[in-house]
């Protein structure tokens, strides 16, 4: 088996970088933020990420019970909210792609609970962590490993 490499070209890196930062920021809430981070980590079995974004989550005031509860929010009851079930909604619509796009019906709830703007850095924050976590499950990066 011929061995993955660590290598990410840092060009590369830091365009994600920025990408990343500039959707958490015009989304405006770093919890928020985070959940979706962590949710889309779930589905791509990322580990490298979801470690790194539930540590990010605690730092910003998330709590362990929540985190834990992530895998399973549309069970959880009263855990998240109406706009966080909209974003991991449309978390999950974004990042499975079965049918070929995301269902108008998820769409429009997330459009009530954000407005164009904010719903606009979602979509591009969902976007980014998504290829992070393709970026880093290819090369088989393991939590704490060299992300370049």
């Amino acid at each position: 088996m011929t061995p993955r490499t660590t290598h990410l070209d840092k060009g590369v890196a830091g365009a994600m970088s920025a990408l990343s930062s500039a959707a958490k920021k015009g989304l405006g809430d770093p919890v928020l933020a985070e959940l979706v981070m962590m949710r889309a980590s779930q589905i791509n079995a990322c580990a490298f990420c979801l470690d790194m974004h539930v540590d990010v989550a605690s730092e910003n005031g998330e709590t362990s019970k929540r985190i834990a509860l992530l895998n399973s929010w549309e069970e959880a009851g009263e855990f998240f909210d109406e706009r966080e079930r909209a974003a991991l909604a449309l978390t999950e619509a974004i990042t499975v792609l079965t049918d070929g796009f995301v269902p108008d019906e998820v769409y429009e709830t997330a459009a009530k609970h954000f407005d164009e703007a904010e719903l606009a850095h979602l979509i591009g924050l969902i976007t980014v962590i998504n290829s992070w976590n393709r970026l880093m499950v290819s090369r088989r990066i393991a939590p704490g490993g060299p992300a370049w």
